[in-house]
This record gives C-alpha cells, sequence and structure tokens, in this order.
C-alpha cells in the first residue's frame, strides 16, 4: 500500500462509474446505483428524500412556508449549521468528535464584537484575528488528542465548559454586544444585487459542467471507464433548474412594504457556502491530504504503516473544525446583529452535529463528504423553521429533530453493518 492509496475509496466512489455497468448506459448506471444503495451505499438519500418530503409536508401545512420571504431566510437560518457541520465532518472522518465548536464560534465572534466595538478595529482585522481563534483552539484540542492521547469526548467537552466561561467573561457575565458594522451585517442579513444573482449562477452552471467533463476526460485518459454522457447531462440539467428556480425566487421582491424598502436578491452567504464547499470538497476528494484524511478514518494504524503522519492530519482536523465553527459564529453575529451569552450554545452544537450526521458522514469514521454538511445543513434548517411555523413549541421542536438525529445514526449503524456483510 503506497501513501497516495490509503483512503481513496471514498473520494472514487462518489464518480466512479461502477464496473458492472460496463455498457456504459443510463440504464446500467441506475442498476448499479440501486445494487449499491441496496449494499449498504447510501451516501446522502436518506438526507436527500427526508429533505423533498419536509418541504412537501410544511409547505401544506403552513402557505408561510413555501413564501419567497421565508424561502431566503431559510438559507440564512441555517448557515451557522451548515459551516459549523462542515469543520465536524473533518474530525468525524477520524472517528473524533468536537463537543466545543458551538461555543468556539461563540467566542471567536464575541471577541470580533469586542475588537469592533470597544477597540475600533476595521471589520475585516476583527474578522481574521475571530478566525485565527479558531485556529489556535483548533491546534490545542488537536495537540492533546494526537499527541497527549487523551480522547476526543473528554477533552471538547472541558473545552466546552472553558469556552463558556471565557465568553461570558467578555461578556461581562452576561451583557450583549451590538454590531452596527454594515460589512459584517451583510454578510448574513442582506442580499446582492439581482443581477449578480444570475451571474452567479451563470458561473456556477458553468463551473460544474466544466467539472463533470473534465472529469471524464481524466478517466478515459487513464484508461477507466467515465460515466455516461446522459447521466453527466442529467446532472448538468438538475442543478440549471434547480439553481435557475432557487436564483428566479430570491430575486423575485419579498420585502412586505416594496415602495418603502425593496427586498430581494440572493443572500450574500450562499455564495459564501458555494465557495467553501468547491474548496473542501476538492480538499478532501482530489488532494493527497484528503485521501490520507480517509484512510487515518479507515484505519489509524494502516495509514501510519503506509507512512502518514497520522497525528498530524488529527491536528489538521480539528484546526479545520474549530476554524470553520468560528466562522460559523461570525455569521451568527452577522445575523443577529450581536453577540450574547447564547450565541455558541443552545442547539448549535446539536444541529450542526445533526446536520452531518443526517447528511450521511459516519459517526464511526471513514465515510462522509463536505456536501453532507449542506444537505443535513438544509434538513435541519427546514424542520426547525417549519415546526415553528404550524406550532410546535420548543419542546415539540427538540423531540422531533432528536427522533430525525436517532433515525440518521440508526441508518448510518445499518448501512455501514450492510456494507461490511456485501463487501461495499
Amino acid at each position: 500500500m503506497s501513501a497516495d492509496s490509503p483512503g481513496s475509496a471514498e473520494p472514487e466512489a462518489v464518480s466512479a462509474l461502477p464496473s458492472s455497468a460496463q455498457e456504459n448506459t443510463f440504464a446500467g448506471y441506475v442498476r448499479e446505483y440501486i445494487a449499491r444503495v441496496r449494499g449498504g451505499d447510501i451516501g446522502a438519500l436518506p438526507a436527500v428524500l427526508g429533505l423533498a418530503i419536509a418541504v412537501i409536508i410544511f409547505a401544506i401545512a403552513n402557505d408561510r412556508f413555501a413564501s419567497q420571504y421565508n424561502f431566503a431566510n431559510l438559507f440564512q437560518q441555517g448557515a451557522q449549521f451548515t459551516l459549523t457541520a462542515m469543520g465536524l465532518i473533518f474530525v468525524l472522518l477520524l472517528g473524533e468528535i468536537d463537543l466545543s465548536a458551538g461555543f468556539t464560534g461563540g467566542v471567536a465572534a464575541t471577541i470580533m464584537a469586542v475588537l469592533l466595538t470597544d477597540h475600533g478595529w476595521t471589520w475585516y482585522w476583527s474578522i481574521i484575528v475571530a478566525l485565527l481563534v479558531g485556529v489556535v483552539i483548533g491546534l490545542f484540542l488537536g495537540f492533546v488528542v494526537a499527541k497527549i492521547r487523551v480522547p476526543s469526548f473528554v477533552v471538547t467537552l472541558a473545552m466546552f465548559l472553558a469556552l463558556q466561561g471565557v465568553q461570558l467573561l467578555f461578556l461581562s457575565g452576561g451583557t450583549a454586544i451590538s454590531i452596527a458594522d454594515s460589512n459584517i451585517l451583510a454578510i448574513n442579513g442582506r442580499s446582492m444585487p439581482v443581477w449578480l444573482g444570475w451571474v452567479l449562477y451563470g458561473v456556477t452552471v458553468a463551473g460544474f459542467a466544466a467539472i463533470q467533463f473534465v472529469r471524464a476526460i481524466g478517466r478515459r485518459r487513464h484508461g477507466l471507464v467515465p460515466q455516461p454522457l446522459s447521466v453527466i447531462l442529467a446532472r448538468i440539467g438538475a442543478v440549471a433548474i434547480i439553481g435557475g428556480l432557487a436564483v428566479y425566487a430570491l430575486n423575485a421582491e419579498r420585502g412586505p412594504n416594496p415602495a418603502v424598502t425593496s427586498l430581494k436578491g440572493v443572500p450574500y452567504i450562499v455564495p459564501i457556502i458555494l465557495v467553501l464547499l468547491i474548496v473542501l470538497s476538492f480538499l478532501t476528494t482530489r488532494t493527497r491530504y484528503g485521501r490520507h484524511l480517509y484512510a487515518v478514518g479507515g484505519n489509524a494504524e494502516a495509514a501510519r504503516r503506509a507512512g502518514i503522519k497520522v497525528d498530524s492530519i488529527r491536528i489538521s482536523a480539528f484546526v479545520f473544525c474549530s476554524t470553520l465553527a468560528a466562522l460559523g459564529g461570525i455569521v451568527a453575529a452577522s445575523r443577529n446583529s450581536g453577540v450574547d451569552p447564547n450565541l455558541g450554545g443552545s442547539t448549535v452544537l446539536l444541529y450542526s452535529v445533526g446536520a452531518a450526521v443526517i447528511g450521511g458522514t459516519s459517526l464511526m469514521g471513514g465515510r462522509g463528504r463536505i456536501l453532507d454538511a449542506v444537505v443535513g445543513g438544509a434538513l435541519i434548517a427546514v424542520i426547525d423553521n417549519g415546526l415553528g411555523l404550524v406550532g410546535f413549541n420548543a419542546g415539540e421542536k427538540y423531540i422531533a429533530t432528536g427522533v430525525v438525529l436517532l433515525i440518521a445514526a440508526t441508518v448510518d449503524a445499518v448501512s455501514r453493518r450492510r456494507a461490511a456483510a456485501t463487501g461495499h
């Protein structure tokens, strides 16, 4: 086993045409996909189906759910959970956990707010320092887990308590800090011009199409069977249609009083998440680092014998986790126009872990994708938003979300056993 090869099965599973579909047809690809699903390789399929069902149910139950205003609100409401879940996927791939991710975001956002309001720093330097806070926290957690061998559950639980205390100290025991900087507020509170939303749409569809064709050409160049052209075109068409409908809806007027204040356009948080999805997906599926990450998550001892620096991979995973959690805290502060003691607490950690697991990332390590955070985050946002609109109280919402998380964990356990039994 070479240093480049361990863990490559997970990235390849996303794009490779199965060997039994050698006729290279759409029907053959579908048959093989069904066979993989039956064998336990279900990926984000349950989350996608759950998202579709939830949207239909809530749209029927309450007219406001399907309104254009609420559609835009869903992106902003689920942004913090999605970004934090993206970071958690790095540690979950290793079979680890970070219970302090929520308050890492809270502390980072609080430091940003203090620098902005009390010390007069510019918005961009405040954000940079907040992200560096995430990096430092991740380095500490990763060092303790990788070098001292303290279980991540214990380390991050201790950090969960410590960071909560640090946040209270910065907030003088519970005082909220308001943020007035227009640049910070725009991150997760404002929308781009209508024309720019269509430009983003065009670039996204064109980029997705280019990636699909380049991938097919690369497989053919290496003597591998590419996916059928019909499958590639179907994927591009699906992205074009879904994206076009989303941009059209977001660009429509959704303000309560357009004559006074016009409210339309794609929220700025959308391209932020989209860029991170592309960059982090490439990092985890198309680079040596990504292959090593999956290798360590699949079998750390085998990865070590193959020459992979296991400790460095573990430390880097916690750095990614805490840094993205810090970004999630910044996004939450933008949406709330300030910070308070509950910014990193309450349901942040629950919903973030839930987004990753519901999206298809395994708690046992070795299986998951960055896309899982986006799909799972969307489902969490829809459930939280929809239950509130149909009249569920906080207790009932917690119960419903907990049931969904339990179902996702159960599906993961069953699919792993099925995959092991069938060799997938």
